[in-house]
């Protein structure tokens, strides 16, 4: 049985995690966070050790791997801007670690979280879940089958509504969520990474703190890319019935079904890092540098837009 901590126990994602702890046959002995609503915990390890201050739980970790009854992995489901100081801390507190999306807000955190594990002997692990979405690697497989010289054309639109909440919140500021391309679009950068090879141009129509729109060139592919959290982008029919929520990727004009199988991706994201086949630091440095060119470009009018980019401007 792997011993486990997590860092951000009260946050949204932060359930998903220990479920996955749970299934996969492991203990959480010791979790953090600020905010004590955390009652979750009990439907999942009652008897975890749970810290409200930093301090105390740093003290814990260090004093459980003074009697040799250490944590060997860390998750971290904190704010985004906290999760590269949570992974160094977890590192050299002896533990690999598991961090969900995004992995950093920076490309060049990349290159310091390398130097640690050097240092360390530690691992960083992460939660790329479409790569492991049967489906998509159907896709992939049938992308890389497929002798083409015209590259895929790919529309891919993101909208899933937040309420007034969301701007007040460390999500609503960009220099701690990374902004929406960061915080609700980096999951959809690495997929289509993933899918189509290497980025060869970036380019921004919309950058606003509840939209974003741009045009993506890949090896395989151009992609028009729309994401939003407002309720009056979702398609009018589709709103009129009180869907709040609307994803859509087209493939050549073909819709890319993907609605199911979401539901254990955390799950088997653990079974596959425990099993030594988890996704590491360089398996997120193309949708980092994406999003990070994302939050600081220039929007233009130069390239194919995204429809949707017509209907709010």
């Amino acid at each position: 049985m792997t011993r486990f901590a997590l860092i951000g126990a009260a946050g949204y994602i932060a359930p998903r995690h220990m479920a996955a702890i749970r299934d996969t046959g492991n203990e959480l002995v010791s979790a953090l966070d600020p905010n004590d609503s955390v009652g979750i915990m009990d439907s999942f390890f009652p008897n975890a050790h749970f810290f409200t201050e930093f301090e105390r739980f740093d003290r814990h970790i260090d004093k459980l791997g003074r009697n040799n009854a250490g944590v060997e992995y860390i998750s971290i489901t904190s704010p985004n801007y906290l999760h590269d100081s949570h992974m160094r801390f977890a590192l050299r507190s002896g533990a690999n670690t598991i961090c969900e999306k995004p992995l950093v807000l920076n490309p060049w955190n990349i290159d310091g979280l390398k130097e640690i594990e050097a240092d360390t002997g530690n691992h960083v692990n992460t939660i790329l879940q479409l790569r492991i979405h049967p489906s998509i690697i159907a896709l992939r497989r049938k992308i890389q089958a497929t002798k083409s010289v015209s590259r895929h054309e790919v529309d891919l639109t993101y909208i899933t509504s937040r309420g007034r909440w969301y701007l007040q919140s460390w999500k609503g500021d960009e220099k701690k969520s990374g902004g929406i391309a960061t915080n609700i679009g980096v999951h959809f950068f690495d997929m289509l990474h993933y899918l189509f090879g290497g980025l060869k141009e970036n380019l921004v129509h919309l950058h606003t703190p509840t939209r974003a729109a741009g045009y993506l060139e890949y090896e395989k592919a151009r992609v028009r890319w729309f994401l939003s959290l407002e309720v009056d982008d979702v398609p009018k029919g589709l709103r009129a019935a009180g869907q709040r929520t609307y994803r859509s990727i087209t493939l050549d004009n073909e819709q890319i079904e993907f609605s199911g199988g979401f539901s254990d991706l955390h799950t088997r994201s653990y079974e596959e890092i425990l099993a030594g086949r988890g996704f590491g630091l360089e398996e997120n440095r193309v949708a980092i540098e994406t999003v990070a060119e994302i939050r600081t470009a220039t929007v233009t009018n130069r390239g194919e837009r995204h429809p949707f980019v017509a209907q709010v401007a």
